[in-house]
């Protein structure tokens, strides 16, 4: 018998660690060659890793929610056979390497961590007994005596169902005589102040629910936190006629034969491309360190999602070479991978300006976070339909506002209201979305 360890390897550029958000396997159970070990995730993306080595499990490296350092051990597995032993010689000698090459290891590592021992996990807690009397379907006991905080009580059915609908505890209500009666709840609702009851219809407090912050929801909260905190946001708002739009994009979905239905993004996405050349600022990145400013002559368009595991941002590579068909086809492919999991390092990672929409909960108006190190966002809400002047007329309007956020280091107020506006003019005239 032999043990292998498992060392955590470089999962992407300039990744020094990667947290732990899913275990496949237990101590102590059998894992064969190429199984599922863990699903560990950097930041922008959850790596599979999966097992080089069959045996049993026998140390993981922490909890869900730990972090593990790149070329630091994973899992350690019992094998058999001598080849173990020549991976474990060859992972020490790695090891060597990374302590060679990383001042100071030797001194933050003597002592023994969470992360380095088998987690223990509590036994499961058996609850109290069950009580022998058995409950109907109204809540009245079968019973007119029931045990109540350790001690028996005595009242009728009524009185308990009336008891129960007031979320009172007969334990807590006196009786002068043998058993609790319906004045004794009156005196109680008297003389407690309120308190301890929940009248008819009023909603019962829920057990406070501590939830760790793991995973994407983790990433999330660091990189929001990061961008309001390096980032001066201002945010600019102009109401957009979509009539038109609307129209035409009802046409082409009538029309659409085998191809996916439109709805109002890939509009959007060519509008915000054909505009770009005229306000570069716009699509741009910002080295805080360098204090480098890289203007991008291709549009690399992050598309906010919703996802299970919290929001993601999946990347349309060269957006402004696409049409609205093949954009509809792209959104909706990227916007799968990143709900089943399945995007790509290189589909979450590399995007100029972001794009993020709530659909029909848009709201009113949106301040958008930026996703750091881009300098802008852009939000469009929900679209309403109110009536308008049109001249002297008045009519129906399809009404939408759009929200665009900024890196004022890098974007002044003039340059986004401006852009905005040039936006404005291609969705309120679409057919200049199609013009050369």
């Amino acid at each position: 018998m032999a043990r292998y360890s498992f060392r955590l390897p470089d999962i992407g550029e300039g990744i020094a660690e990667a947290e732990i958000v899913a275990w496949h396997v237990k101590i102590g159970e059998r894992v064969e060659e190429d199984a599922q070990l863990a699903d560990m995730m950097t930041d922008k993306a959850t790596v599979e890793m999966e097992s080089p080595v069959s045996g049993i499990v026998v140390e993981l490296a922490g909890e869900v929610g730990d972090m593990v350092s790149i070329g630091s051990t994973l899992a350690v597995i019992e094998t058999d056979g001598e080849a173990a032993v020549e991976d474990v010689i060859a992972e020490e000698e790695f090891e060597e390497d990374i302590a060679a090459e990383t001042p100071g290891v030797e001194e933050a590592a003597p002592a023994e961590t969470p992360t380095s021992r088998q987690a223990v996990r509590p036994e499961p807690v058996e609850g109290p007994p069950l009580s022998s009397t058995v409950e109907k379907k109204d809540g009245a006991s079968t019973s007119s005596a029931r045990m109540e905080q350790g001690r028996a009580i005595l009242a009728s059915p009524a009185v308990r169902a009336r008891a129960k609908d007031l979320g009172i505890d007969l334990g807590q209500v006196h009786s002068d005589g043998d058993r609790i009666r319906h004045a004794d709840l009156d005196a109680f609702l008297r003389y407690s102040g309120g308190q301890g009851y929940h009248a008819p219809g009023a909603s019962r407090a829920r057990a406070d629910e501590p939830v760790k912050v793991i995973g994407m929801r983790r990433k999330i909260a660091e990189n929001m936190a990061a961008s309001k905190r390096a980032i001066p946001h201002f945010t600019y708002v102009e109401e957009m006629d979509v009539t038109a739009l609307e129209e035409m994009r009802a046409d082409l979905n009538a029309n659409r034969g085998g191809r996916p239905k439109l709805t109002m993004l890939p509009f959007l996405i060519v509008a915000i491309c054909r505009t770009i050349p005229q306000f570069p600022m716009i699509n741009a990145r910002y080295d805080d360190e360098g204090g480098v400013v890289t203007r991008y002559g291709a549009v690399h368009l992050g598309m906010a999602t919703q996802t299970d595991a919290g929001l993601m941002v999946p990347v349309i590579r060269d957006a402004q070479d696409k049409n609205v068909w093949q954009l509809a086809s792209e959104i909706a492919r990227l916007a799968e991978a990143a709900r089943t999991g399945k995007a790509k390092v290189e589909e979450l990672t590399g995007g100029t300006l972001t794009v993020t929409s709530l659909g029909p909960l848009g709201g009113i108006a949106t301040t958008p976070v930026i996703n750091r190190p881009e300098v802008a966002i852009i939000g469009p809400n929900k679209i309403v339909e109110r009536p308008v002047f049109d001249g002297d007329d008045i009519r129906r309007a399809k009404l939408m506002n759009l929200s665009i956020s900024c890196d004022h280091r890098v974007v002044d107020g003039w340059d986004a209201a401006s852009y905005v506006q040039a936006l404005k003019k291609l969705i309120e005239t679409p057919v200049l979305l199609f013009a050369d």
